[in-house]
């Protein structure tokens, strides 16, 4: 079975999971096709959403200390997890190659369209750079990260992506990385921290609409990919931000009755006016979580880079 066919095949399994449960649920790593990309670039650009900017005035910030921290002196390979368009680590980058750093840059993206548009674009920009994208999940990859150990590696993992899970999921993201660390290798994560809810919450419920097309996108790849028949129009994206928890959730809501067929898993689906499909948490930090998080995974925090605004934080880890 092809790289492809294996991943279709998650996707499937994973429909089928989320759908016939209760509540339902499906994964917003399953929005990003070529049309997911470019909402989800879409999004960045919007002004209500705060972490693209907020991150990439910290990498601007600190490119230099990040460069001399990184390479201390050796050669390394930088390996990105959610690599995307690679706006934020093309500072970064740039700042590398400009200053004649010995490095290899390895984007991962579950999107092979973002890995072929980024490798593409950056060879553009930097035409000697020593670039090898890869498509793939998180978990799948980390054992062949393992493999890069002939010289010290910095793992990326930006756009607090580790939000995505539920605590004791990025406990397990993060032990799961310090057992392919070694004791020279860094890890630098980004988080979101907790901050005015509002600020929050609007920054997943644009009144633009954009985010609600990117996470109907989910029913669109179904419609297409599995010979369904989602009315699409008829879901409609609700977000819940909790600041006691730090949790922002996504939901797509059925705003009427409808049943779905799901050809390909040969599948029926009933929803009821108001029922919900949860796709996707964004959970919001301050130090002390960060700092139980890393402890809990055999993780010690080395420092923290902050931005101009004080929303957000990058955490330099290695192994305790």
């Amino acid at each position: 079975m092809t790289k492809k066919e294996t991943f279709q095949k998650e996707f499937e399994d994973h429909v089928k999971e989320g759908l016939t449960s209760h509540p339902k649920f499906l994964s917003s790593k399953y929005i990003y096709d070529e049309k997911g990309d470019k909402l989800f670039q879409q999004i960045m650009a919007l002004p209500e959403y705060y972490l693209t900017d907020c991150e990439y005035n910290i990498i601007d910030t600190y490119k230099e200390d990040l460069r001399e921290t990184f390479s201390n002196e050796n050669d390394f390979d930088l390996i990105e997890l959610g690599a995307g368009d690679g706006k934020k680590t093309k500072v970064l980058l740039k700042e590398l190659v400009d200053n004649n750093v010995d490095f290899t840059y390895k984007p991962i993206d579950i999107s092979q369209n973002s890995i072929d548009y980024l490798i593409k674009d950056l060879l553009d920009l930097f035409p000697n750079l020593d670039a090898q994208g890869e498509q793939g999940t998180y978990f799948k990859v980390l054992q062949e990260l393992a493999q890069y150990d002939k010289r010290p590696k910095v793992i990326l993992v930006l756009g607090s992506n580790i939000g995505n899970l539920n605590h004791p999921e990025a406990i397990d993201f993060l032990g799961k990385l310090k057992d392919i660390m070694s004791p020279r290798d860094l890890l630098f994560m980004g988080f979101d921290q907790k901050k005015d809810p509002l600020t929050i919450q609007t920054a997943y419920a644009d009144p633009q609409g954009v985010t609600q097309e990117f996470n109907r996108n989910l029913l669109h790849r179904i419609n297409k990919e599995m010979q369904a028949d989602f009315p699409v129009e008829d879901f409609e994206h609700w977000e819940a931000y909790d600041p006691e928890t730090g949790t922002a959730k996504s939901y797509l809501l059925a705003t009427k009755d409808c049943t779905v067929q799901i050809n390909a898993l040969d599948l029926k689906v009933d929803f009821k006016k108001w029922e919900t499909i949860h796709t996707e948490i964004s959970q919001k930090y301050d130090d002390d979580i960060v700092e139980w998080l890393a402890q809990k995974a055999g993780l010690e925090i080395i420092k923290f880079y902050e931005d101009d605004r004080e929303f957000y934080k990058d955490y330099l880890f290695k192994v305790k």
